[in-house]
């Protein structure tokens, strides 16, 4: 295994345990790699840091597997991923879950999410796609799914050399996957859908709105496949509109609320939030509850001024449409945006459309998507709750 040797000056990151390491970070390598092999890193004053896999070509030089001298290969990942197994049941979450979360499961860009009997998996890094035979020989393993499927067509995966793709895993099986979330049931394609089908991280946050929206008039924006709203007709509200730009998504929301018996309570359009929300909220429409969803505003740091500016404006639409003692719902799913930025664009928002707001509660994404201190990657959900009254 190849030797890889860090400088003398390192950030507090990787001595903390990081499992990042950039090109600039490395000091020296004692031989020659390709995109994927493992290799062995050390301190400059030559203890141990971990082993791992590198790649020359990558922003991300070195993902590190483990801190230690463990033998790599097919039965070290069985145990790992037995072992995230073993934490979501402990935790409840034993039929849709986050299985693996990357780096917060020691596993760096690997994701696997569970649909009942059905996985779905991405492999974002050269290092991991070479252990993907390994890696569904041990789902298959501990499991026996009745099926595999790989949503690899993510941009993310050209920057490691890597091509997008997308197929069976195992053998072919239908891809729309009935599940069951909090007593509701929802439709989800793992072949179609944003991301591996569904957001699972918002699975507890869902429950979160249980007592603000009972007899109220909800209106969701950026609904997806319109969980947040079904939950809430579920809840008691008294009429619930969910918008979102794109007709496959708002045909899926309608499909499931149908399939709940909630049709009757909950409506889905295909309209542009961004749009509505402004020109609703001149004609002076209002509504109890509000609840934002929207996706992430950046990807990049050079750009997180113009996606503070974003939340802010559609937050600040949002109170202005709700009345006085109603509730704002809203979340961030970008992780440049950290917690504390979030609230006060929050607070910023409010201030602006002159609303008075408390806080009913704060939350992050379940806690199958566990937080690691120190890797602000795995801390990126925001979800909020604030009532919202007039000055």
């Amino acid at each position: 295994m190849t030797k890889v040797y860090l400088n003398k000056k390192i950030t507090q990151r990787i001595a903390s345990g990081h499992p990042w390491i950039y090109n600039n970070e490395i000091d020296r390598i004692a031989g020659t790699v390709e995109p994927g092999d493992l290799v062995e890193v050390y301190f400059f004053d030559g203890q141990l840091a971990g082993r791992g896999y590198i790649n020359p070509n990558s922003q991300i030089t070195i993902r590190l597997l483990t801190k230690h001298r463990d033998t790599i290969d097919a039965a070290f990942f069985h145990k790992k991923i037995a072992t995230a197994w073993a934490y979501r049941k402990q935790l409840g979450y034993v039929e849709n879950c986050r299985l693996v979360f990357g780096e917060a499961d020691e596993l760096p860009a690997l994701i696997i999410d569970k649909f009942n009997d059905y996985f779905v998996l991405q492999t974002l890094s050269y290092g991991i796609e070479k252990w993907k035979p390994a890696i569904v020989e041990a789902i298959q393993s501990i499991f026996n799914p009745k099926g595999i499927y790989e949503r690899n067509d993510v941009p993310v995966r050209e920057l490691e050399g890597l091509t997008q793709i997308k197929g069976f895993l195992s053998d072919p099986f239908p891809t729309e996957i009935l599940i069951n979330e909090n007593g509701l049931q929802f439709y989800v394609n793992i072949e179609t859908g944003q991301k591996t089908g569904y957001f699972l991280d918002q699975q507890d946050n869902r429950r979160a709105i249980q007592k603000i929206v009972s007899g109220a008039d909800v209106l969701g924006a950026f609904t997806y496949t319109g969980t947040f709203e079904i939950h809430a007709a579920h809840y008691g509200a008294k009429s619930v509109l969910g918008i979102d730009i794109s007709e496959t998504a708002v045909e899926q929301a309608n499909k499931n609320a149908a399939l709940n018996k909630l049709d009757h309570i909950v409506k889905f359009e295909a309209m542009n939030a961004f749009d509505v929300l402004k020109s609703w909220g001149k004609e002076g429409r209002k509504y109890d509850v509000v609840m934002l969803d929207p996706p992430a505003f950046t990807k990049s740091r050079n750009s997180i001024d113009k996606a503070i500016t974003g939340y802010k404006e559609i937050n600040l639409r949002g109170m202005k449409m709700i009345n006085s003692g109603g509730f704002l719902v809203t979340s961030s799913c970008t992780n440049l945006v950290s917690p504390e930025l979030f609230l006060d664009t929050i607070d910023m928002a409010a201030r602006d459309a002159k609303k008075r707001i408390r806080q009913v509660t704060y939350q992050s994404q379940s806690s199958d998507h566990p937080i690691i201190w120190g890797m602000e990657n795995t801390h990126y959900l925001k979800f909020l709750i604030v009532e919202v009254c007039d000055r």
